[in-house]
């Protein structure tokens, strides 16, 4: 092996490893490692690629159930079976530190990124999700940071074709310094024209296809296992800088490639570049590799060994072929004008073995890099932080009910958490591929139709991250709920989720007894909803060395079919006399609700009101109320409350709504609490029967709350104003802030 100059335990120190894990690597080399091995451990056991501290836990999620084709860590990304042949590809991903320091590339690479895992495995994307995070959108940093977000996503995702259907934006001061940019695709593939992450076959050549290797993204991965602080921007370079032009051609190549039944494997590079594909690719296959980086295509001149490998240049695929069937795979890549060149082969010896010109650089073990290889696996303590007990000792009794709640009302319109994210929804393209079915009509979740199929798919991404941080194990039972709820309401069957954990230091113990409960609460209610999970992203480390850490975000990315277009529900109210009807149990609650939040700036609260079983037996009350067509219209009662529920679905036909509370709940609580398990429903008169009758059949809670009315808002005969001055205010609150 050519010399190189032998590492310390400072070195590997420097590359974010510990002193437990530079000695577990002298044991597996039997030697000190030299740099390009010590840097390509460093980043294949960061937490980005390892899970090191999350791994036993993630395990405990329920990830088996009947349309399961692609389990998690099988392949990069989880995939179901849609029925008659077709499967669907779906997984999020984070970008939040990439985000914090170059919002636009670190936005837009992130949309890259997800979409690559989806191709890769031979699916089309056909739509788009994201869930952002953001601190106080008045500050002229948050604005700069959520203006180059959406830029990011936008410009990617309208250049590479693919329609952005849906997702949230959420504002609080603990997401300042470290936003959350969480990106979503879904894709559809037909049976047989998937391909695996895999590499076997001794001699077959392994080609590197896609962009040329710059030195953007070196050590990405080991960044994004870091706390944010005032050095982070001297981790600019490792940011990746994308080109959504370049992946539509790579995305047609490898379709295209595909097909000719050339290919033994594929990965896309994402977080570690050349040496994750390599490794992983070759640990499930239990082969090895042989790699010449002087063969690898390049931006710059004179690049490292370590900086070729670690590179994250994005656009980039590794690739398998078999033995003999080079000029197929060439004669591809060579149509679509796209790098494709051999840089090895396969070995039988279960070892990465890189050559510069002839001399061996590097020589590491493919199976003790790789998350359930050798990388190391840790048992963090955990303990309830001191807050958790002092939340619990809200008293509703001790917050005064304001005497005039039309000021509450409008507090809650005007507030960004609540009023239209239309300013940035508008800069996407929603219609691209013309599958979308929800872009002109509103449902509580995203639709997009399978072409040349009867089929549709329905996706959302839901978590109140406020909910979490007052209760880790409840608050994000209720994020599977709400998503559940939303595909529910939108005519769909929930099938599975993929998650996106965002968290703060895994090395603090409180901040991991938020990460375990979270994931305890997710596996409860994933078991009851029947939607195992299909994999996602870990993404710790997301706090500042000033600020601490952000809310505990688990991100819910889920999936639901709908059989047949005729199932469809939208959110909003039809016609003027319809009958308005809550579906679920009004509770006296109003725990950590926006109203409580911003209007009484009270954040000390638990978790509001939510009970498993009696959510799930409304959703299947709501699933026949649209399978007998006895509904008009079906919206959840989520944040801002039940009042905010009505006016989003009265808003659309500018219709307006006359309701009366109940006498035995706070009025503030029935109208902005949060307590979940609830659903506004219109129905029209003629149904009015034959919807009680199945309602009281059922066993779920409903009460009549009123009638649509034309542009009045009135409750208890009080006048909330108008639907075109609310209106008015609603689509234009964020767009105020942005331009002012």
């Amino acid at each position: 092996m050519e010399t190189q100059t032998l590492t310390t335990l400072q070195t590997a120190k420097d590359l974010g490893l510990l002193e437990i894990e530079y000695v577990k690597i002298i044991e597996i080399l039997g030697r000190v490692p030299n740099f390009t091995e010590l840097s390509i451990f460093s980043v294949m056991w960061s937490e980005h690629c390892s899970y090191k501290n999350s791994i036993v836990w993630l395990k405990t999620l329920p990830k088996d159930g009947p349309r399961m084709l692609a389990k998690a860590g099988e392949e990069n990304a989880g995939m179901v079976d849609l029925g008659d042949g077709i499967g669907c590809v779906f997984k999020i991903e984070s970008h939040n530190h990439p985000s914090a320091l170059e919002p636009y590339q670190g936005a837009a690479t992130g949309v890259g990124g997800i979409n690559r895992d989806i191709f890769t495995m031979g699916a089309r994307p056909i739509a788009q999700l994201n869930s952002l995070r953001f601190g106080n959108p008045n500050h002229p940093k948050t604005q700069w940071l959520i203006k180059g977000v959406v830029k990011g996503i936008g410009d990617y995702g309208n250049a590479f074709g693919i329609p952005t259907v849906g997702g949230e934006v959420f504002f609080d001061d603990c997401y300042h310094v470290n936003p959350l940019v969480n990106a979503m695709s879904a894709g559809i593939v037909k049976a047989g024209e998937t391909v695996s992450a895999t590499s076997y076959g001794v001699g077959n050549p392994v080609y590197i296809v896609g962009s040329a290797t710059g030195k953007d993204g070196i050590h990405g991965a080991a960044f994004a296992s870091k706390n944010i602080s005032a050095d982070s921007i001297n981790d600019l370079p490792a940011v990746q800088v994308g080109d959504p032009f370049q992946e539509k051609l790579l995305l047609e190549a490898t379709l295209e490639v595909i097909k000719t039944g050339a290919v033994i494997g594929m990965q896309d590079m994402g977080a570690a570049g050349i040496i994750c594909s390599n490794s992983e690719m070759s640990a499930k296959g239990e082969h090895g590799m042989r790699i010449h980086l002087d063969k690898v295509p390049t931006r710059q001149a004179n690049m490292q060994p370590f900086e070729i490998l670690l590179s994250e240049s994005q656009e980039r695929m590794l690739i398998v072929v078999q033995k003999g069937r080079e000029k197929d795979v060439e004669a591809v890549f060579d149509k679509w004008d796209l790098n494709c060149a051999i840089i090895g082969e396969v070995t039988d010896t279960k070892r990465l073995e890189y050559f510069v010109d002839g001399v061996l650089v590097a020589d590491v073990p493919a199976h003790d890099l790789v998350l359930g290889g050798g990388a190391p696996v840790y048992h963090r303590e955990y303990k309830e932080p001191a807050y958790f007990k002092e939340f619990k000792k809200f008293k509703i009794d001790d917050v005064i009910e304001p005497q005039d709640l039309t000021l509450v009302a409008q507090h809650l319109v005007s507030h960004p958490n609540i009023a239209s994210k239309n300013w940035v929804t508008s800069q996407y393209d929603s219609m691209v591929g013309t599958a979308t079915v929800t872009t002109n009509k509103p449902s509580d979740a995203a639709i997009v139709a399978v072409k040349d199929t009867e089929k549709a798919i329905v996706l959302t991404v839901d978590c109140n991250s406020r909910y979490v941080n007052a209760d880790p194990e409840t608050g994000c039972a209720i994020a599977v709920a709400e998503a559940a709820r939303n595909i529910t309401c939108a005519g769909g069957e929930p099938v599975a989720i993929t998650n996106c954990l965002n968290f703060g230091n895994p090395n603090v113990p409180e901040v991991f007894w938020q990460f375990v409960s979270a994931i305890k609460g997710m596996s409860t209610a994933c078991t009851k909803f029947e939607t195992p999970v299909t994999g996602g992203n870990v993404s710790f480390y997301n706090q500042s060395s000033d600020e601490g850490p952000v809310f505990p975000t688990p991100t819910i990315g889920m999936l639901g079919v709908m059989d047949t277009l005729d199932n469809m529900m939208t959110l909003d109210f039809k016609a003027e006399g319809d009958l308005i009807y809550l579906v679920g149990q009004s509770v006296n609650c109003i725990a950590s609700s926006q109203y409580l939040a911003s209007y009484h700036n009270i954040t000390q609260s638990p978790a509001p009101y939510f009970n498993l079983d009696d959510e799930y037996a409304m959703h299947q009350v709501i699933k026949q109320l649209i399978q007998q067509k006895l509904i008009q219209s079906a919206h959840d009662v989520a944040d801002g409350g039940l009042y905010i529920a009505l006016l989003e679905s009265a808003m659309p036909n500018h219709l307006g709504f006359t309701v009366e509370t109940d006498d035995e709940i706070r009025k503030d609580a029935f109208l902005f609490g949060e307590a979940q398990g609830r659903v506004v429903v219109s129905v029209s008169p003629a149904n009015q029967e034959a919807f009680v009758e199945l309602m009281a059949t059922s066993g779920t809670e409903f009460s009549l709350l009123g009638t649509v009315t034309t542009g009045n808002l009135t409750v208890d005969n009080q006048s909330f104003g108008n639907i075109f001055d609310c209106q008015k205010v609603y689509e234009n609150v964020l767009a105020n802030i942005m331009n002012s």
